[in-house]
């Protein structure tokens, strides 16, 4: 994205409000979509941008705010009272010191604008006319209690009313004000000054800075985005149509990207999910973070996948889960019911049924027989299991870390091995079979007495 100008910018980010629809312990704008705090998709957003500084202003919660953005180098400021968002972004002009360059204002709890739309905000701001401020703006199915946007053809704004203090034919106006704006650092304090509370919610509003500006003579500007980009957080039903809505989003570009999903409303993706060319994803898997999938890799219904990495040209399901560090080489298979931990399974190894596989490291070609486990905690430490290039796992084997098992090596089925298999060497841990005739009917008739009180 190239930059039409190359003054400095700063984004002012309000999450001060105590999302008591929310009705949880966690501050709102930290609720996850695709697996990531809002507030966070947001930050990411405006870091494609590049600014010189970042500001989130904070109330209630802020411990939990500060918590969340510290990695990222973002400054906190807080707003003690909740006077409206006026107040909210002048509490930020200490922060700012004297910022001369551009200044965008967000909401913590609108996380879905797009670096672009930031962008044509900028650009908009720089036009040739030099609007005083540019506003987004959008028309939604429903304008409800939103404050409404008076403007001519080009954009140029008559009138900014918030709900509230509309007239009748105010309301009637389909131009709704997302709350979103960009202005120049150099005049936003100033304008935020001169805001006063005579409205109807006693509250200092940051939309009266645009006729503020008016009054001295300077029109401000609005563009318009979708419904959908500036859609807002303040209830947990809220929450599920802004992740169902991304969640859409993400899928179509998966399939125009090469994927075939088959079942695409049933496929839930991360933030950050990573999938190849002619990946195939069958119905009900769910994608946590931090989920590479190579070229031709499949995944098959009703996998959880998080933290790991699938070779090209693997499989995947059903039913199988996937663990943070779990790495699949090319052409490994994963099936049902099998669990993949912190473990590493080599170019067309095999764990097809009912397995645990943690800690370990599996060699290329080995097979891992249904219901073989890797014993890998003993209540205090984790340990590893190595297991060779095409050794062969029987079935129901117990394999007690710390264990190696060399390459070619065979377990027999229903072993427990607790010391080391030299390569191409069969370990068969079995007691002797022992029949022992009538003992059967004879247990099942004490028994019957014993609990008939005889």
């Amino acid at each position: 994205m190239a930059d039409t100008h190359q003054r400095p910018l700063a984004a002012i980010v309000l999450a001060a409000g105590k999302g008591t629809r929310m009705k949880s312990d966690l501050h709102k704008v930290l609720h996850p979509i695709a697996g990531r705090p809002m507030l966070l998709h947001l930050l990411a957003a405006v870091a494609q941008l590049k600014p010189e500084r970042a500001i989130v202003v904070v109330g209630a919660g802020r411990d939990q705010v500060e918590a969340a953005v510290a990695p990222h180098g973002v400054s906190v400021c807080h707003q003690a009272e909740q006077l409206g968002t006026g107040h909210a972004v002048a509490q930020a002009e200490e922060a700012l010191g004297g910022f001369a360059g551009d200044v965008l204002i967000l909401y913590g709890d609108v996380p879905l604008i797009s670096a672009e739309t930031m962008r044509r905000m900028l650009d908009r701001l720089h036009a040739p006319d030099l609007p005083a401020t540019v506003v987004l703006g959008f028309r939604p199915a429903d304008a409800g209690a939103y404050g409404r946007i008076v403007a001519d053809a080009d954009g140029r704004i008559d009138k900014m009313v918030e709900f509230k203090d509309a007239s009748s034919e105010e309301r009637a106006v389909t131009l709704c004000n997302s709350g979103l704006m960009t202005v120049r650092g150099e005049d936003l304090f100033g304008l935020l000054a001169r805001v006063g509370n005579d409205n109807a919610a006693g509250e200092y509003y940051l939309p009266d800075i645009v006729m503020l500006a008016a009054h001295d003579g300077r029109a401000s500007a609005v563009i318009e985005t979708g419904e959908g980009e500036v859609a807002g957080v303040n209830s947990r039903a809220e929450l599920a149509r802004v992740e169902a809505a991304w969640q859409q989003a993400r899928r179509q570009r998966a399939m125009a990207d090469g994927v075939s999903l088959i079942a695409p409303d049933t496929v839930w993706f991360a933030y950050d999910t990573q999938l190849g060319r002619d990946v195939t994803v069958e119905p009900n898997v769910v994608f946590g973070p931090g989920v590479a999938v190579a070229d031709g890799a499949t995944i098959r219904a009703f996998s959880h996948l998080e933290g790991a990495t699938v070779g090209r040209g693997c499989e995947v399901g059903p039913y199988a889960r996937l663990r943070p560090g779990a790495v699949l080489e090319t052409g490994a298979k994963v099936g049902n019911f099998v669990e993949v931990k912190k473990a590493r399974l080599g170019e067309g190894a095999k764990a097809n049924h009912l397995s645990y596989i943690g800690d370990a490291e599996v060699g290329p070609d080995a097979n891992i027989g249904a219901g073989t486990i890797t014993c890998n905690y003993d209540g205090f430490f984790k340990y590893r299991t190595k297991i060779g290039a095409g050794a062969f796992i029987g079935s129901n084997s117990a394999l007690v870390a710390p264990v190696r098992i060399g390459d070619g090596a065979i377990v027999g089925a229903g072993s427990v091995v607790t010391t080391d298999v030299d390569a191409d060497a069969l370990r068969l841990v079995r007691p002797a079979a022992e029949t022992k005739a009538g003992w059967a009917a004879r247990f099942r008739a004490m028994s019957r007495a014993k609990k008939a009180g005889k």
